[in-house]
């Protein structure tokens, strides 16, 4: 009975080293499977890293191109709005200046002659004053005509104030002492102006 127990302890001693053995190498495959899987992970090809890397600096490169490109774009849009401002308002210097010129042939048109040499004069004065009002006109610059009409700071100056009447309300023109004269939208100098108060 004892070799009985001996043969069965030696036999379930057996399987439980097979039993062990077999869980041993079950263990040993699973351990080279995650390690073929986990060289499959770390392992990569060094193609693929290379197409990976050049797709990257391409959407990089290609990012910094519609950048620049967006900025190309904004800086030829700012040059055409300065160019046409500069076009728009050319000759303000010139026309500022010559605006005296014109004041003074007003005023030498407004004197009274009787001869014949001083009727001739005025005659050129007054033909002096037409061209010169025709190449401001042709310019662009227009005169600032607001007589009779409600007054606006924005193109004209009160010098002086007139109590309002019947034929002049509050807050209109009553007569302008100075022309004044715009270039476009932008006022080269404001009408001096008498306004009723």
């Amino acid at each position: 009975m004892a070799d009985k127990e001996k043969q069965e302890d030696i036999k379930s001693s057996s399987e439980q080293t097979k039993t062990a053995s077999k869980t041993e190498s079950k263990a040993k495959d699973t351990a080279k499977d995650a390690k073929k899987d986990a060289e499959k992970v770390t392992k990569i090809d060094p193609k693929d890293a290379k197409i990976k890397d050049l797709e990257a600096k391409n959407s990089e490169l290609e990012d910094k191109f519609l950048r620049s490109q967006a900025e190309i774009q904004n800086m030829n849009n700012r040059h055409k709005k300065e160019v046409a401002g500069i076009l728009k308002y050319d000759g303000q210097k010139l026309a500022t200046e010559i605006l005296p010129v014109i004041d003074n042939l007003e005023r030498a048109l407004a004197v009274e002659v009787s001869d014949d040499a001083g009727k001739q004069l005025k005659k050129g004065i007054e033909m002096v004053q037409q061209h010169m009002v025709k190449a401001l006109t042709d310019n662009h610059v227009t005169i600032i005509d607001n007589a009779g009409k409600k007054f606006d700071p924005t193109d004209s100056q009160a010098v002086q104030t007139v109590p309002a009447d019947k034929d002049h309300e509050k807050d209109t023109v009553v007569q302008v002492l100075q022309k004044g004269y715009k270039l476009e939208d932008r006022v080269l100098r404001p009408a001096m102006v008498v306004v009723a108060q």
